[in-house]
């Protein structure tokens, strides 16, 4: 009967989300590729089915396939104060915050960060360009749900299925803001994970390409 049950299971799951495609094996780092690696211990492991960014590691994690429209689902988990980042319409090259976009994982409630962030710095937030709602993230040590739209110069973020970002790209007019952050101008690239040097677990990676 259990086989049954977790086939029906798994068939609920695909019928509740057509057209998106896994993006990891949960195994390898297989369609991933490490840049910008500050450390010689691993960036990233494959831990339990997780892609994992331990407490020493870090650097940018990216598909090796490229994306412009879409709409990225995930899970990830962090420890009290961790900090990462998801990387979109990502370059190999430079600050992703910068020359892509970086969508902010924080525990922004943590002691160390508290009243040294800006609004911008905040968990869900495009880094230092558009702030997010906060009060959607649970706390450290356990699992939330993130997803990402990003459909021409729109981009839209939900954490645990509350909308905190819904962003209009072309309404950043400010000159030296638009010299700073390039990447706001790319139509696509890759996407991916930003490590900062603290354990942060992800899980269920998956992706659906927009027209």
């Amino acid at each position: 009967m259990k086989p049954i049950l977790f086939a029906l299971a798994a068939l609920s799951l695909s019928a509740a989300e057509p057209g998106f495609l896994t993006l990891f094996d949960g195994k390898s780092l297989n369609g991933w590729t490490l840049m910008e690696k500050r450390n010689p211990t691993p960036g990233y492991i494959v831990e339990n089915g997780m892609i994992v960014c331990p407490a020493n590691g870090g650097g940018n994690l990216l598909t090796d396939r490229e994306f412009s429209n879409f709409i990225l689902r995930l899970e990830f988990r962090m420890e009290p104060g961790g900090n990462n980042g998801i990387g979109i319409r990502a370059p190999l090259a430079g600050d992703i915050a910068y020359s892509g976009m970086e969508i902010q994982i924080l525990d922004h409630d943590h002691a160390r960060y508290r009243g040294r962030l800006k609004p911008t710095q905040y968990h869900g937030s495009i880094y230092n360009l558009f702030p997010a709602k906060t009060g959607a993230l649970k706390p450290a040590g356990e699992w939330n749900e993130q997803e990402i739209t990003a459909d021409g110069r729109r981009v839209h973020v939900k954490v645990n299925g509350i909308v905190v970002v819904d962003a209009d790209l072309d309404s950043i007019k400010d000159p030296a803001l638009l010299q700073k952050h390039p990447g706001i101008a790319r139509a696509g690239g890759r996407v991916g994970f930003l490590g900062h040097g603290s354990r942060v677990e992800f899980r269920n990676i998956r992706i659906k390409e927009l027209p």
